[in-house]
């Protein structure tokens, strides 16, 4: 039935009260009349390393995931998971590299470290292309996404929905990072659980149809009896998909470029660490990645489950669209549509949870490179820590109107995941190349770093669209490697501008380095090995 019981209401409203009212407390508990800039935006000092995972997740997962991921896990099969799989070992990478730098150096934003290594010029230029993915394609996408998924499992108008999602997400966010910080545990704990309630679900239809009584161990079973080629992490040239997942670059190329920009170059992710010391950081990094692990069993098997119950003739007409189009990204809507009342409501509530989380953290991202890098820096240089709080909350309000008023245009999308990587990686190779480039050679000059922001996007365009151009004389590259070309080359450009001119060496290093903060500790290294242990036994089973 495509509508929500009262039970279901119920559920979701037990949710919503428990997010506002532990908001609320977290908000008024160690409240102070003059909260700093950095507590609003960074919540400096104020989040253990519980939560520092959890938000890491919460602000990363969510409709994209949901809905986007399963309608992937539909159309590709379990390779989408490289995504989740492969951010796992990339946030090892950051934790030991990345966030000690950010930390040594009182870095809060990163336009900031632009600023601080390079100048002025590169970082505004940056942080502009930041605030424009963010409001037109983060926000957007994720908005779309959830009112898209709302809106089929309830009476509730897409328009409606997309309302109803920008307030909450804008309520949440006007508390600053303390209260999305502590409220993402509550998230997390919601959606992994509604999310797990889904698969179960599934996999116990799935065995169902096929006689084997709701045994989700049989169901597991059918599905890889049923869909063998949806078992594949490594794609070769003869799949259908090879463009969205170019063979071995989501393991030695594009993806860790795609990764490492996302996880360790990004205001969104990095600015949940950046107020912490770096013990607790490292161990919420490594929680984190410990969760990412979870995706794909609550995000993406059950998009293979729909594909093998679709193919052996159900639910034909709720796969298609008006126009009787197959849309992937119905597989996880219609799937929540099966749940009984109650559990509907469970997830439901997970699914907001996942939107909202992330609209929050992203939101509150757009506020602070806002308020910091750009009002604090050229329109009011002397403003006051009230001051610049108050622009970082109407930039949330604005941000959250523009793409609200924007989302409607995003229906025509067949698969919204592969969009939001395509596009978000035509500034990726540009982001991780500064700052690689920043972080590990002293030479690279400001002028280098300019041509690198400026050539991201024109040369990612030029590879995207040079094929139809050239009407296929030009090769059409998988946009994974697109991203590692572009990366090759504007490392390449790099290192070229910064050789020609003459080096003089500071008086004092730009970026302090420390080689003993790159140390971890024993119960750091314990995890990351059994991390890349599991990753080992997943691709090699699943290769």
């Amino acid at each position: 039935m495509n509508k929500l019981q009262a039970a279901d209401y119920i559920v979701f409203f037990i949710y919503f009260i428990a997010v506002a009212a532990y908001g609320y407390y977290v908000y008024h508990k160690k409240r102070n009349a003059s909260a700093s800039a950095s507590e609003f935006f960074l919540a400096e000092g104020s989040l253990t390393w519980w939560a520092i995972g959890a938000s890491l997740i919460a602000s990363n997962i969510s409709a994209e995931h949901f809905i986007g991921m399963s309608g992937s896990g539909f159309a590709l099969g379990l390779a989408i998971s490289t995504y989740e799989w492969m951010a796992a070992a990339t946030l090892i990478i950051v934790a030991i590299f990345f966030i000690p730098l950010y930390l040594k150096n009182r870095i809060f934003t990163m336009p900031q470290f632009l600023a601080k290594r390079y100048n002025d010029k590169v970082s505004t230029v940056m942080a502009v292309f930041w605030l424009l993915v963010y409001v037109f394609v983060n926000l957007t996408s994720i908005i779309y996404l959830g009112a898209l998924a709302i809106a089929s499992i309830s009476t509730i108008s897409f328009e409606w929905c997309i309302a109803g999602l920008s307030i909450f997400s804008v309520i949440v966010t006007l508390g600053g990072m303390k209260v999305i910080g502590y409220t993402d545990v509550i998230q997390v704990l919601v959606l992994i659980i509604g999310g797990l309630v889904t698969t179960y679900l599934a996999l116990s239809l799935l065995a169902d149809h096929f006689g084997f009584d709701g045994n989700i161990l049989k169901g597991l079973s059918v599905l890889r009896k049923e869909a063998p080629s949806h078992f594949h992490m490594i794609f070769d040239k003869s799949n259908p998909y090879y463009k969205d997942l170019p063979g071995l670059s989501v393991l030695i190329g594009g993806m860790w470029i795609n990764n490492l920009a996302y996880w360790g170059c990004n205001q969104y992710i990095t600015q949940r660490a950046l107020g912490a010391d770096l013990k607790t950081a490292r161990k919420g990094i490594l929680f984190a990645a410990f969760l990412k692990l979870l995706v794909p069993v609550i995000a993406v098997l059950p998009g293979i489950v729909m594909f093998v119950l679709h193919k052996n003739g159900l639910f034909a007409q709720e796969m298609r669209d008006a126009n009787g189009v197959l849309k992937p990204d119905h597989a996880y809507p219609t799937l929540m549509n099966l749940l009984p009342p109650g559990l509907k409501g469970v997830a439901f509530a997970a699914l907001t949870a996942a939107i909202v989380a992330s609209l929050a953290g992203k939101a509150n991202s757009i506020s602070t490179i806002f308020s910091l890098d750009i009002y604090k820096k050229y329109f009011n240089k002397n403003a006051t820590e009230r001051q610049q709080v108050l622009t970082g909350r109407w930039a949330v309000v604005i941000a959250m109107l523009l793409a609200a008023i924007v989302t409607p245009a995003l229906r025509s999308l067949d698969q919204a995941y592969q969009f939001i990587q395509e596009y978000v990686g035509f500034i990726s190779p540009g982001v991780l190349a500064i700052f690689l480039m920043g972080f590990f050679w002293k030479r690279t000059t400001a002028a280098a770093a300019m041509t690198a922001a400026l050539l991201t996007i024109p040369i990612s365009t030029v590879l995207k669209f040079l094929p139809a151009w050239t009407s296929g004389a030009f090769p059409d590259f998988p946009f994974l490697d697109r991203m590692s070309i572009t990366f090759g080359l504007l490392i390449l450009l790099m290192i070229i501008i910064s050789l020609s001119r003459p080096y003089k060496a500071p008086e004092k290093p730009i970026i302090e380095i420390d080689t003993s903060m790159f140390r971890t500790s024993p119960g750091f290294i314990v995890g990351s090995v059994i991390i890349i242990g599991i990753l080992t036994a997943l691709y090699t089973v699943f290769w």
